[in-house]
C-alpha cells in the first residue's frame, strides 16, 4: 500500500496566463451575479429536498423523506454541475462528510460522522459489496448514495460512519450522448454514452459508456491517463421476469501525491499546493486496473412479492509505487519531517497486487397483512469471498529531500524488500427487515443480520505470523416513526454495527493471533424531517455513536525482542455525538441549499487518563456547506451557481497538541442548456477555490506519521455535453 512508512514496509506557480475559455467562464459568472440583487451566499438553509429512494438504506423504494435514517443521493447531473470527477469530491456537498487521506492519483477515503469508512467493507455497487482500494470512475454511474451512521443491518462488518453505494447506469431507451471536458492545468477528456431498446416490445436493452482522459492537474509532474469501457444490458424475458447484466473495465495510471508534515515541533504555513514531493527522476505511476461485472435476475411471484438473485465479481490489479518522504532519521524522529524542512526519501514499489471479490445475494421482498398491520418485508442471504495476494515489496531508503520539492536524489542502489500480507475472507450473512404500519401515522422498522465469517492471513515471506479465526455475531436495528402531519416525520432509532479485529501475530503480544471481536458499535439517533412545503424542505438529526477502542498495554509494546511484554485489549470507547441540519428552499428563480454539522468526538473510559477527552485526528469539529443557484429569466436554460465550503479545525497529533485551523472555500459554476437542430447542448463551466485560498485541507495520521494535505489551488473547468 502506498504512502506507508519504512517500519511497516512502507511546474507551476499561479497560472497568470489563464486560458481564454477559463477567462470567459469567469467573466460569465461575474456578469450573471451582477444581474441579481444579492451578492453573498445565504444564511443557513439546510439540505434535504424530496429525494428519490436510496437502495443503500435497505428499505427498497421507500422515499428518503419517509425513512427513519439519514442518507443522501446525488444524481450524475448533480455531480456534473458541481464538477465532481471522483468520490472524494462529494465532501463539498454534505457537512457530515469530510476528507480522510485523499491524495491526487490514489483511491478515495471518506470520513462520515467522524469515522473513516473502511475501503474493504463500507462500499457497495448496486447493493453488492465491493473493494474500494482502487480508482472507481463515475462515467457509468447514475448516482452515488451515502448512508450516514451505523450499518449493521445493511452490512455484515463495517466501520460505523456509513455506507457508500454506486448506482450503475442501466438501459433507459434511445440515447446518444457525447461529452468533452477540460480542467486546468491541462486535463482533457471525452466520454460517450450510447443506449437503446430493441426487439419485440423492446424486450432487450443495451447501454455502452466509454471514456478517456489525459490527466494533468495543477500538481507539478503528475500527468497520467485513465480510460473506461462499460456495457450494461437487460432482457425482459417475460412479464415479471427481468434479467440484467453489466461489465466494466477501467484503468488509471498516474503518480500519487505524498503529503507534507510537521517541521520538527512546528506547524508550517500552508505550502504552494502545486509543489509535488513525488517528482524524482525514478518516480513511477500508480497503475490501477479493474474489471467488475454483475448479473441480476428478478422474478415477480405475485402482485406483492418478488425474488431476486444477484451475483457480482471484481478483479483489481494494482502496481503501487511512490517516492515518498517519511520522517527525520537525523534526529531519530519518524512521525514528522526535520525542523529545517528536510526529510528521508524512500522508494516504495508493490507491483502485482491482486484483489478478488465475489458476492452473491438471494432475497425475497414484498408486503403482507399480519395482525391487522401492513408489513413490507425482506429476507435473504449474502455470501461473499475476498482474496488479496501480494508479493514482497521494495521499500528502500534513497536519500534526503526538502519540502520545496526541488531536491533530486539518486535512485536507491541497494534494494530492500519487505514482506506483504496475503488475506482470505469468507462470510455468510442472513438478514431480515420489516417496516410495519402500526396505526395511522405510526410505523415501526426493524432489522436483524446474522454474520458468520472466517479470516486467514499469512506473510508473503512465509514467517510464522499467520492468523486464522472465525467469528459469528448478530446486529439488530429498530426505529419508530410518527408522521405528526402530512410530510412531517419524527423518528427515533437504535442500532448496532460490528467490525472484526485480530491481534497481530508478533512475539511482543501475550494474546498474539487471537481475535478481539466483535467490535460492536452502537448508535442512537433522533430526527425530524419536514417535506410538507413545496418550496422548503428540511431535516435535523441528533446522533450518539459509541465504538469500542483498543490499546496496547504492557511494559514494551514497540519491540518483539523481549516477547510476551504487551497485551492488546478493549480499552474504552470512541464516542461521537453530533447534530446534523439540512434544508433546501426554492424561491422564484432561486434555489438555496445547505448542510451543517456540529460534532463532539472524544475518547472515553480508557485506563490511560491521558487519552480520555482527546479529539480524534483529522476530524473537523464543525462544518457548513451551502449552495445558491439562480435561473436567469432573460436567458432560457441558463443557471448560475455558487457554493461555500467551510470546515472547522482538525487535530494533527493524537495528544491534541497541534491543530490546523478552519478554512473556507468559494466556488462558482454555470450551466446553460440549448436546443440546436434537434440536439440538446449543455455547457458547464466553473471555478473552484475562487479566491485561491491557501490552507491545510486535512491532517491524516497514518502508520504513526503526520501528513498534511493542502487545499487545491484555483481550478477552472469547462465541459460540453451533446444529447443527440
Amino acid at each position: 500500500m502506498a504512502h506507508i512508512n519504512p517500519s511497516s514496509s512502507r511546474r507551476s506557480h499561479f497560472v497568470r496566463r489563464r486560458s481564454p475559455i477559463a477567462a470567459a467562464c469567469l467573466l460569465l459568472c461575474s456578469w450573471a451575479a451582477a444581474q441579481t440583487d444579492q451578492t453573498s451566499l445565504p444564511a443557513i438553509t439546510v439540505k434535504g429536498q424530496q429525494r428519490p429512494p436510496a437502495s443503500v438504506t435497505g428499505f427498497g423504494q421507500e422515499p428518503l423523506a419517509r425513512t427513519p435514517l439519514q442518507a443522501q443521493t446525488w444524481t450524475l447531473d448533480e455531480l456534473k454541475d458541481r464538477g465532481a470527477t471522483r468520490l472524494a469530491d462529494v465532501v463539498s456537498f454534505d457537512a457530515s462528510i469530510s476528507d480522510a487521506y485523499n491524495s491526487q492519483g490514489y483511491w478515495d477515503f471518506l470520513t462520515v460522522r467522524g469515522f473513516v469508512l473502511d475501503n474493504r467493507f463500507n462500499y457497495r455497487r448496486d447493493g453488492l459489496p465491493i473493494n474500494a482500494e482502487t480508482s472507481i470512475p463515475l462515467d457509468n454511474k447514475s448516482a452515488i448514495e451515502i448512508l450516514k451512521g451505523t450499518s449493521g443491518i445493511q452490512a455484515g462488518t463495517s466501520a460505523p460512519g456509513g455506507l457508500v453505494n454506486y448506482v450503475i447506469k442501466r438501459p433507459e431507451g434511445r440515447m446518444r450522448t457525447v461529452e468533452l471536458g477540460w480542467r486546468s492545468k491541462a486535463t482533457i477528456g471525452v466520454a460517450v454514452d450510447v443506449g437503446d431498446r430493441f426487439g419485440t416490445d423492446d424486450r432487450f436493452g443495451l447501454r455502452v459508456n466509454a471514456a478517456y482522459e489525459h490527466l494533468d492537474a495543477p500538481l507539478r509532474s503528475d500527468t497520467g491517463h485513465r480510460r473506461l469501457l462499460a456495457v450494461a444490458g437487460d432482457w425482459r424475458i417475460a412479464p415479471g421476469t427481468l434479467l440484467e447484466a453489466e461489465i466494466e473495465s477501467s484503468r488509471r495510471s498516474q503518480p500519487s501525491q505524498p503529503g507534507f508534515s510537521l517541521l520538527g515541533d512546528r506547524l508550517p504555513e500552508p505550502v504552494n499546493p502545486r509543489v509535488n514531493l513525488n517528482n524524482q527522476s525514478w518516480t513511477q505511476p500508480v497503475v490501477m486496473d479493474a474489471l467488475t461485472a454483475s448479473v441480476r435476475l428478478r422474478q415477480e411471484l405475485s402482485a406483492d412479492w418478488s425474488v431476486t438473485a444477484h451475483y457480482g465479481t471484481q478483479r483489481l490489479d494494482t502496481d503501487d509505487r511512490l517516492a515518498y518522504p517519511f520522517g527525520c532519521s537525523a534526529v531519530n524522529q519518524y512521525d514528522r519531517y526535520c525542523a529545517d524542512g528536510s526529510f528521508d526519501y524512500y522508494e516504495y514499489i508493490s507491483d502485482n497486487e491482486r484483489r478478488r471479490n465475489h458476492a452473491f445475494d438471494l432475497h425475497a421482498d414484498g408486503q403482507v397483512q399480519w395482525g391487522g398491520m401492513r408489513h413490507r418485508l425482506a429476507a435473504g442471504v449474502l455470501l461473499t469471498r475476498y482474496k488479496a495476494r501480494f508479493q514482497d515489496g521494495l521499500n528502500t531508503w534513497a536519500g534526503v529531500g526538502t519540502v520545496d520539492g526541488n531536491t533530486q536524489v539518486p535512485p536507491p542502489s541497494t534494494p530492500f524488500f519487505d514482506a506483504n500480507t496475503n488475506r482470505t475472507e469468507r462470510s455468510v450473512e442472513y438478514y431480515v427487515r420489516d417496516a410495519a404500519q402500526l396505526a395511522p401515522g405510526w410505523q415501526l422498522w426493524a432489522g436483524l443480520r446474522h454474520t458468520r465469517l472466517a479470516r486467514e492471513s499469512v506473510r508473503t515471506s512465509g514467517d510464522p505470523r499467520a492468523t486464522d479465526y472465525t467469528q459469528s455475531f448478530t446486529t439488530p436495528w429498530l426505529a419508530l416513526g410518527h408522521e405528526v402531519a402530512p410530510g412531517r416525520l419524527l423518528y427515533a432509532s437504535w442500532g448496532e454495527g460490528a467490525e472484526s479485529d485480530v491481534v497481530p501475530n508478533r512475539a511482543r503480544y501475550t494474546n498474539r493471533g487471537q481475535a478481539l471481536g466483535p467490535l460492536e458499535s452502537r448508535q442512537w439517533e433522533l430526527g425530524y424531517k419536514s417535506h410538507a412545503s413545496a418550496g422548503l424542505t428540511w431535516d435535523v438529526a441528533y446522533f450518539d455513536i459509541r465504538r469500542p477502542a483498543t490499546s496496547d498495554v504492557g511494559t514494551v509494546c514497540d519491540d518483539d525482542t523481549p516477547g510476551d511484554s504487551c497485551t492488546r485489549r478493549f480499552d474504552g470507547h470512541a464516542r461521537h455525538r453530533g447534530v446534523e441540519l439540512g434544508a433546501r428552499l426554492r424561491q422564484g428563480p432561486w434555489t438555496w441549499g445547505a448542510s451543517a454539522l456540529w460534532l463532539h468526538a472524544r475518547r472515553e473510559d480508557s485506563t490511560d487518563p491521558s487519552l480520555n477527552g482527546k479529539r480524534p485526528v483529522n476530524v473537523p469539529r464543525h462544518a457548513f456547506k451551502a449552495t445558491a443557484d439562480y435561473r436567469v429569466p432573460s436567458v432560457e436554460g441558463l443557471r448560475i451557481g455558487a457554493a461555500l465550503v467551510h470546515e472547522g479545525d482538525r487535530m494533527v497529533l493524537p495528544d491534541n497538541s497541534v491543530r490546523i485551523p478552519s478554512w473556507t472555500r468559494y466556488d462558482l459554476g454555470v450551466a446553460w442548456q440549448q436546443r440546436r437542430s434537434g440536439a440538446v447542448l449543455t455547457w458547464r463551466a466553473g471555478v473552484e477555490n475562487l479566491t485561491d485560498k491557501r490552507a491545510w485541507r486535512e491532517s491524516p495520521y497514518q502508520f504513526g506519521h503526520v501528513y498534511l494535505y493542502p487545499l487545491a489551488p484555483r481550478t477552472f473547468r469547462i465541459a460540453l455535453q451533446a444529447d443527440l
